[in-house]
């Protein structure tokens, strides 16, 4: 029986994976959370063997959230479940500790074996990803800009490029507007612009976020 515990901030979506994977045999769901304190929690309190975290759930940022619980847990394997398709994402998560990469419209299809093959100790990528990482295998071995990014500087990033306000994304990342500024501006200083219109312009040159996902 694989052990599994869900993180998704959406209710429908929990009950959505829950009821995948009940469907299916040999699968306990011993837990659920809806922000990155209940998941901290949950893994600090329930044993498991997969941990299938949403990427965008209020509170910490999702990458460092990783880091946080492969540090406490370091035996609890990963599962990414996210809107996120872009390759930028998939890469900084299993660098941070992930062991699969799944997108949420490949779910009802691939959970059930997402979460076997992570469970038994591999790594799995969902075949939307799969295929923009063959795509993007010719792409400059130098580092561009947004790969000099931090975690939270690169997910300030993202939100700006969605045209969301300072406000709103202190408040969905639980930081003072203060904090966000000051990232916003390391975020021009890495990528030397002048203004945010300059980070629009070059997410959609280097076609960084899908425009139906951007959040």
């Amino acid at each position: 029986m694989i052990k599994v515990l869900l993180a998704d901030d959406h209710t429908l979506v929990r009950d959505g994976l829950r009821h995948i994977l009940q469907q299916a045999s040999g699968f306990e769901v011993a837990g659920e959370a809806w922000d990155s304190v209940t998941t901290i929690a949950l893994v600090r309190s329930t044993d498991a063997q997969v941990l299938v975290l949403d990427l965008s759930m209020p509170g910490r940022n999702g990458i460092e959230l990783i880091k946080q619980i492969k540090d406490e847990k370091p035996a609890l394997r990963i599962l990414v479940l996210t809107m996120h398709a872009e390759q930028q994402y998939a890469v900084r998560a299993f660098k941070a500790g992930a062991s699969g990469y799944l997108t949420k419209e490949s779910a009802s299809a691939e959970l059930v074996g997402a979460v076997t093959k992570v469970a038994s100790g591999g790594v799995y990528v969902s075949l939307a990803m799969a295929e923009r990482f063959a795509q993007n295998l010719n792409e400059p071995a130098e580092a561009l800009p947004h790969q000099r990014l931090s975690d939270r500087e690169f997910d300030v990033f993202r939100r700006i490029v969605a045209g969301q306000s300072l406000t709103e994304i202190a408040h969905e990342l639980c930081v003072s507007v203060k904090t966000v500024s000051t990232h916003k501006t390391r975020v021009l200083e890495k990528m030397q612009m002048p203004n945010e219109n300059g980070l629009v312009r070059y997410a959609i040159r280097h076609k960084l976020f899908d425009d139906e996902n951007d959040i």
